[in-house]
């Protein structure tokens, strides 16, 4: 049985430990509500921005943009990578590289493709070095901080120049899908070549084609030449939002996690301690007792 000092020792190292997951408890609670407010703010400009992209779409046609043609052989895929900088929420991380992981394992079977990586997040840089991929571009210290639009249109303009130029044949970003607090999902989304407009469920059954309701000037054409490029920009910008409120929401999740646990240890280590000064004091005793009967003798 360990003695009372080291039992007061432990509880010691435990009590600090909760302390510090406590703290960065409340911290990621607090970036928390600033992270979801920007990105339920930027939801609605994005579903408005992808309505008006479907409108302009169905009226020009695919051979408006080079942006909208798909490869005839995808020989070169970059996948732009979203991870934090730092550890201590949970499988966050995990599941993000996992999915990346599963994704490289497909595409590579029956072919021969080249993959390279666009890391934002230094935790997803350091699993691509550890598996010898290819990075291309990274960016470090935006997932989990404030950050601008700039951030977002300077990584999709190299994307879009990389994917003309024919460095990539396909571009995919792997981000967290915020759902609830306790809910986020590792997605995967095709960026370029810009997949078609999703129609919904009741548009498939009816086979009701996109309903265009936007008067263009000059023309379609010339207005996709800006708009589809700045689609990316609006995709990647939205995909950092949702992996940063995700990672806000699972580091809180994980401290509440470790703070209950330090709780439960601290209340096994209490008995464990009482149970050894309990001994301690009936030792004692015993030799009292012996001694006040050795002395009688």
């Amino acid at each position: 049985m360990a003695t009372l000092k080291e039992v007061q020792t432990q509880i010691g190292a435990v009590k600090k430990t909760k302390q510090i997951t406590k703290a960065m408890g409340m911290v990621a609670t607090s970036r928390l509500r600033g992270a979801q407010t920007a990105m339920h703010g930027f939801r609605s400009y994005a579903e408005k921005f992808s309505e008006v992209l479907g409108s302009l779409s169905e009226k020009a046609g695919n051979d408006a943009s080079p942006l909208l043609v798909p490869r005839e052989e995808v020989k070169k895929i970059n996948i732009v990578l979203c991870t934090s900088d730092r550890g201590l929420c949970g499988g966050f991380n995990v599941n993000l590289t996992g999915k990346a992981g599963s994704f490289v394992k497909d595409s590579a079977i029956g072919a021969e493709v080249e993959i390279s990586f666009t890391n934002f997040g230094k935790k997803g840089k350091d699993w691509c070095k550890n598996n010898n991929f290819s990075i291309v571009d990274e960016h470090i210290g935006v997932v989990g901080t404030k950050f601008g639009f700039n951030i977002a249109s300077t990584a999709g303009r190299k994307l879009v120049d990389g994917y003309l130029s024919g460095d990539y044949d396909e571009v995919y970003i792997i981000y967290s899908k915020f759902i609830s607090m306790a809910k986020q999902i590792s997605t995967l989304k095709q960026v370029l070549p810009i997949p078609a407009i999703e129609k919904s469920i009741e548009d498939i059954e009816e086979d009701a084609p996109y309903v265009a309701e936007h008067i263009c000037e000059p023309s379609p054409d010339e207005i996709l030449g800006d708009l589809l490029p700045r689609s990316i920009y609006v995709q990647l910008y939205s995909a950092l939002l949702e992996t940063s409120t995700s990672e806000h929401a699972a580091r809180m999740a994980a401290m509440d996690n470790a703070t209950n646990a330090c709780n439960d240890m601290i209340d096994r280590l209490t008995l464990a301690y009482n149970k050894a000064r309990q001994a301690s004091i009936t030792a004692d005793l015993m030799d009292i007792v012996g001694g006040a009967e050795a002395l009688k003798g």
